[in-house]
Formats: C-alpha cells, structure tokens, sequence
C-alpha cells in the first residue's frame, strides 16, 4: 500500500464529505479538517504505513477508531456546548516513555520527578487519546491553558482508598480502574490530607497507571513490604511507571532506593 491508496482508505472509512483532505505528498502528511466543526489534525503517513505492513487491516481499523473517536468527541462538546477542557485530564508516564506519537508528532509533556513525566490525554469515554502539538489548534486551546485545565480536573477525581495493614504498616490503595488513579499523584490538597493521617513515613507510589499506593511506613519492614509490593504492580500493570517509590515531606517528591536491609536512602545519599 503507498499513501495515496491509505488517503483512499481513510476517506471510505472515515468519510469523505465529512473532512477536508490536505493531502501533502511530499512530505506524506494528511492534514484532516472537520467540516461541521472548522478544526483539524495532523496526521504523517509513514509510521502508519509500517505499521499496516506488520499488522495489516489492524493497523487501519487502530487508526480510524482513533480518529473517529477523537472528532466525535469534538463533536459532542460542540453541540452539547461543554468547553474542551471538560475532557482534559493529566496522565502519569515514565520517563522512558516515548516523547512523540508514532505520528511523529511531539506529545504535550510537563517534568514531574526524575522517574515520572506528565502527558495530557483527550477523554473519549471508554479511552483517551495522549495529546500532541498537533491537536492544539482542533481543541481550540493554548498549550498552558491545557495544562491548567488538566490540573483542575484531576482534582474532581474521586480519591476513595482502601485500607491494608501488613507488619504494623499501613497502606491505603486508590484503584478506580479509570485511566486517571496514577494521575492523583498531582493531586495537592488530597496528598495534604492524606499526610494528617500519617504517623510513620509518608510514601507514595504509582506503579502503573491504574493503582496509586500511599504508605504510611513505621518501621523498617514496611519498606520491605513497600518495594516488594511496588514491583509486584509494576510487573503486573498493563502500563507500568516506576517500581521506585517517593518519600512525600512539605510538598515534595523524592525517589527512594530500598536496599536489603529494608533502609531507605534518598538521591544525596545514594549518590
């Protein structure tokens, strides 16, 4: 398949009156722009292209529920007159993770900790899609008001916990399956709280996207139980983060290394 004959496809899939297709050949890119709604995205051909060439139809079928979903819930804000950042939420990644779309296109990112970094993702119901500088102009807003607006909504999350003691340790779980309970992390005031009830060493830790893990740590086999429990969520996870976990102390995060004798040590010490 070349990329005139996947412009082609997309257009039979996608509709071809619902769009305006700025096909640029040189460069195989495929500027799409809604019609009904005067926004658009970018999209580069060429990493598609691979990727129809590994997994055939998969590859489209991916591409197309991506895009479909993506206007569609444009859509929707339009004409139920909700504001973009309604549906802009931050999400937690390693830092290893990749800083661009398989586009091309460079993700929307803020620094977190030196294990974490903050994507942005568009909510589309049962999915998000990671936002990139692409998707700027489409959503209407300003990188800086995206990022304000992903910051107020993760403070409407719910933050129930469950409660586990293990050897006189206790550790409280947020695990709403939503996409977003790695994403409480960012959430100060709940943090604050969380810190009031704590009467050993505050830790928190985000193993994969879908678990947050506060630990209130009151001796040295909590630590023990701490970064065993961590690897175990890490290994597990369908998108794992960091198997590090933080010490929490005025506001601030600071990775912890557990050594065999169940003692912490901060960056200073262990540099």
């Amino acid at each position: 398949m070349n990329a005139s004959q996947l412009v082609n496809m997309l257009k039979e899939r996608l509709g071809a009156d619902r769009f305006e297709w700025d096909f640029d050949r040189q460069n195989n890119r495929l500027r799409m722009t809604n019609k009904a709604l005067g926004k658009g995205m970018e999209l580069s051909l060429s990493p598609l292209l691979a990727k129809y060439e590994a997994k055939k139809d998969k590859a489209i079928d991916e591409a197309v529920y991506t895009i479909d979903e993506t206007f569609s819930a444009m859509e929707r804000e339009a004409e139920e007159g909700f504001d973009a950042s309604d549906r802009i939420y931050p999400v937690i990644r390693s830092t290893s993770f990749p800083e661009a779309s398989k586009d091309g296109n460079r993700f929307v990112m803020s620094d977190h900790t030196a294990e974490t970094r903050i994507y942005y993702a568009l909510d589309l119901g049962t999915t998000y899609r990671l936002i990139d500088e692409s998707m700027l102009d489409g959503l209407g807003m300003a990188e800086k008001a995206l990022k304000e607006a992903a910051r107020f909504r993760v403070r409407q999350l719910p933050t129930g916990v469950k409660k586990d003691e293990v050897a006189g340790n206790v550790f409280y779980f947020v695990n709403n399956n939503d996409g977003y309970d790695a994403s409480r992390i960012l959430n100060e005031p709940f943090l604050k709280e969380m810190e009031k009830q704590i009467e050993g060493d505050m830790t928190v830790s985000v193993p994969h996207q879908d678990v947050l893990i506060i630990g209130d740590i009151r001796n040295e086999t909590g630590y023990d139980v701490l970064a065993q429990m961590t690897m175990h969520y890490f290994t597990v996870g369908t998108v794992p983060v960091t198997s590090l976990s933080f010490i929490y102390e005025n506001g601030e995060l600071e990775p912890i290394f557990i050594l065999a004798k169940n003692r912490p040590v901060g960056k200073e010490e262990k540099e």
